[in-house]
């Protein structure tokens, strides 16, 4: 049965020569897998690009939940970014959180406001022109409260931070991203270091990170 969603790309695996299996989250079904036949070919005219991690779709999809592997029908961009594949920086923050998204989120059904939640700041965040260094830093905190473990500062990953990086933190709490808190880059390392930790400490799924060494680079 053929059904309608938006969805969110998190991350695609190559399969076979010119096929790939492609995990996306969608307001209707939650995290699901797809195959796609062919899209790596030379006459697939670029539309490997529609997989790009955090890429929004406008789907059609057959959906059996009996099946652990479904098709897509129809596919179409919802909302081209206008920076986040052309900025160096954001393509990696972008890559990063992709990550921690589909090792963190393992829910079926419908998840309308998770969905909501990462669709708008990915969008503001394609938008923001300076200032977003800390943008995943926010992301991560503001996601717990949908993944239902809430950040508590008395948490004992955040007990080697100094004041003023408990301060920074409370601030990306409750900021939205467009409000700037300058911390140096060390702070910004460490305190990444230990939300992962947090991470890490209240969801079984996550374990190693592979994109992380490549954000500390580039920010």
């Amino acid at each position: 049965m053929l059904h309608k969603t938006p969805g969110i790309v998190f991350k695609y695996f190559k399969y076979g020569d010119s096929s790939i299996i492609v995990k996306i989250l969608t307001t209707k079904f939650g995290l699901q897998t797809y195959i796609v036949n062919g899209v790596r070919s030379k006459r697939s005219k670029n539309k490997i690009a529609l997989y790009q991690p955090l890429t929004q779709l406008d789907l059609v999809v057959y959906h059996n939940p009996t099946k652990d592997i479904n098709r897509i029908s129809e596919i179409k961009c919802s909302q081209p970014y206008h920076s986040i594949h052309e900025n160096m920086q954001k393509t990696a923050v972008a890559i990063f959180l992709a990550e921690m998204l589909y090792k963190c989120i393992k829910d079926e059904g419908e998840i309308e406001d998770l969905f909501n939640f990462i669709s708008s700041s990915i969008v503001l965040f394609d938008n923001q022109e300076s200032h977003y260094q800390n943008f995943h830093l926010i992301f991560l905190l503001k996601l717990t409260k949908y993944l239902g473990v809430g950040v508590e500062l008395s948490d004992p990953a955040f007990h080697s931070l100094s004041t003023d990086e408990v301060s920074a933190i409370r601030a990306f709490i409750k900021q939205p991203y467009d409000d700037w808190v300058t911390i140096s880059n060390d702070s910004r390392r460490k305190i990444l270091d230990l939300i992962i930790r947090f991470y890490k400490s209240h969801i079984d799924s996550l374990k190693e990170i592979n994109s992380i060494n490549i954000l500390k680079e580039v920010l």
